[in-house]
């Protein structure tokens, strides 16, 4: 049985969960309440630099949701794969008999991958998002109780930042999308009470950020510029912490953000505001 809490009796579908983000997601969403279905490709994809989550990533935020009280179904599922989503959000659905809360949380950073990490960055950080949204629309409407969604977005899906390379070009393109495709999730989907925001952090100390690969490129891009991007925060911190991307995300599903919705939330100590 879920903790007491303000999401009590809810049930949270989070994509990417296997590690960084998406597992703070589950463990603060599973402390303040809610059962978890949680999915995770648990493989590689050629066109990404730095090692993706696996399948003892995905065992460990198990754990971390029961030793915080909470149910939790996890399952192996290609946010590119709509038909695998679909059935990985099922076997939840047939566990917890609802759902209430979706964190799209899945996405990669293809950078310097060429026009391989252009598609990919489309294909699981847009095209992924838009899967997980209409893989959980008809049972949110269908139970006729509204609900909250959220899209991880980025601080790039509100500046123009990226290399030249296609698949940074890619991710931020992608993360620009999930701005218009929440916009237009919030309209669609408000008659029925249900909301819908995006997160845009700036640079989380996760493993798509702490990696040998991410952050020497970061250092590449800064040598080879005659005027090199200035990435850091307005506040005086370097890198946020994932815990502080979950801490947003629980407000906006609660009920204290119960008339939030079509937002685009910075999280990120005043990243954009600088740019």
């Amino acid at each position: 049985m879920a903790p007491a809490g303000p999401l009590k009796g809810k049930v949270a579908f989070i994509t990417g969960a296997a590690r960084g983000q998406g597992r703070a997601h589950a463990v603060r969403l599973a402390s303040d309440g809610a059962n978890v279905i949680a999915v995770d490709l648990c493989e590689q994809i050629a066109s990404v630099r730095y090692p993706l989550g696996s399948w003892d990533d995905l065992n460990a935020t198990v754990k971390l949701v029961k030793d915080a009280g909470a149910r939790i179904v996890a399952k192996q599922a290609d946010v590119r794969n709509r038909a695998s989503l679909s059935a990985a959000l099922q076997t939840g659905l047939d566990e917890f008999g609802r759902l209430d809360i979706v964190v799209a949380n899945a996405g990669i950073g293809p950078m310097q991958a060429g026009t391989d990490g252009w598609h990919d960055a489309i294909d699981v950080n847009l095209t992924g998002v838009f899967h997980t949204v209409e893989a959980a629309i008809p049972t949110m409407i269908d139970q006729g109780d509204g609900g909250s969604i959220v899209l991880i977005n980025s601080a790039a899906g509100l500046v123009g930042a990226a290399s030249a390379d296609a698949g940074s070009i890619g991710y931020t393109a992608a993360k620009h999308g999930l701005v218009g495709l929440m916009r237009v999730y919030a309209n669609l989907l408000a008659p029925h009470s249900i909301r819908v925001n995006s997160v845009h952090p700036s640079g989380v100390d996760t493993p798509m950020i702490n990696n040998e690969f991410t952050r020497q490129w970061l250092a590449d891009l800064a040598a080879e510029s005659t005027s090199p991007p200035d990435m850091g925060n307005a506040l005086p911190v370097q890198v946020l912490q994932p815990t502080d991307i979950a801490n947003a995300v629980a407000w906006l599903v609660s009920d204290q953000a119960r008339y939030i919705t079509g937002v685009s939330l910075p999280v990120d100590a005043g990243y954009v505001n600088k740019r």
